[in-house]
Parts: C-alpha cells; sequence; structure tokens
C-alpha cells in the first residue's frame, strides 16, 4: 500500500494537462500500470487513486447496500465523477474539464499526499480551507483525531 506524502505545485497547461509529481510518482505501485481515477473530493479538491488504490474504493462501493437512499446517493455521488485517466509519456494527467471547473483548478494544481490517494487543489481553494484552522483549532483536532483514548478502568 502507498503512503503518499507531501505537497507539490505545478503549472497547468492550456489544455488541462498537470504534471504528475515525480516524488509522488515513485510511490505508485507498478500494478497501477500508470492508471488513475480521478473524482471529486469530499472538500472543494480532487482525489487521485492509482488503479490498484481505487480498487480497494470499488470493493468498498460494491458493498454498500444500494436500495438505501444514503447507499444510492454516495455510489452515484462518487461514480458519476469519475474518471479514468493514465499518463501520457511526459508525465501528465489531463485534467477533464467538469472536474477542473467543480474544482477551481486553473493555472495552478497543487498535489498533496494523503495516504493510499493524492489530492488535487487549486491553490486558492487550499488557502481557504487552510485559513479556517488556526493553530489552537488545529491542536484540538489533531488530539481529537490521533490522541490515544484512556483506559478504562474496571
Amino acid at each position: 500500500m502507498p503512503s503518499f506524502k507531501g505537497q507539490y505545485e505545478h503549472s497547468v497547461d492550456n489544455k488541462g494537462r498537470v504534471a504528475f509529481p515525480a516524488k509522488l510518482r515513485k510511490n505508485v505501485s507498478p500494478d497501477a500500470e500508470d492508471r488513475y481515477t480521478l473524482l471529486r473530493g469530499v472538500d472543494a479538491c480532487l482525489y487521485l487513486y492509482p488503479q490498484d488504490e481505487w480498487k480497494v474504493v470499488e470493493n468498498k462501493l460494491d458493498k454498500i447496500n444500494s436500495f438505501s437512499r444514503k447507499g444510492r446517493t454516495v455510489k452515484r455521488n462518487i461514480l458519476r465523477y469519475a474518471e479514468d485517466v493514465t499518463l501520457d509519456k511526459q508525465h501528465r494527467i489531463s485534467l477533464p474539464q467538469h472536474l477542473k471547473e467543480w474544482s477551481q483548478i486553473d493555472g495552478t494544481a497543487i498535489f498533496i499526499g494523503s495516504g493510499e490517494r493524492i489530492e488535487i487543489w487549486a491553490p486558492e481553494k487550499l488557502d481557504e480551507i487552510d485559513s479556517m484552522l488556526d493553530d489552537d483549532a488545529y491542536a484540538d483536532l489533531f488530539e481529537e483525531v490521533m490522541g490515544d483514548e484512556p483506559e478504562s478502568e474496571n
């Protein structure tokens, strides 16, 4: 399982192509075969999954109850905006127009390693979301998510 990390900024050309950062590329499993799935993220960014990691997501989606309203809604809104993409010979990804517009990625894209996937952000959107989290709020969030739960005494 890859562990993508770090932040990398690249220009988006007028055809919507952006270089895939070399430091992230080296962590992609050969099983991905330079194939990726790109989709809307939960925040105002795009998620990029190498093909082998996308299969893990698809397995989770297969287990969702399509007869429940929530299940149908989640599956529909993940899969309707998902696009299969491949790297070209210059190691670039073409960002589909509808995903560029939704994420507001224009001249610059910021790639952020996020464990098993990569997030792609418009710099302005990333600044906007970062500005909502001051140092104290980040410390509280970090403690809540990463802190150990106290052991219960019996």
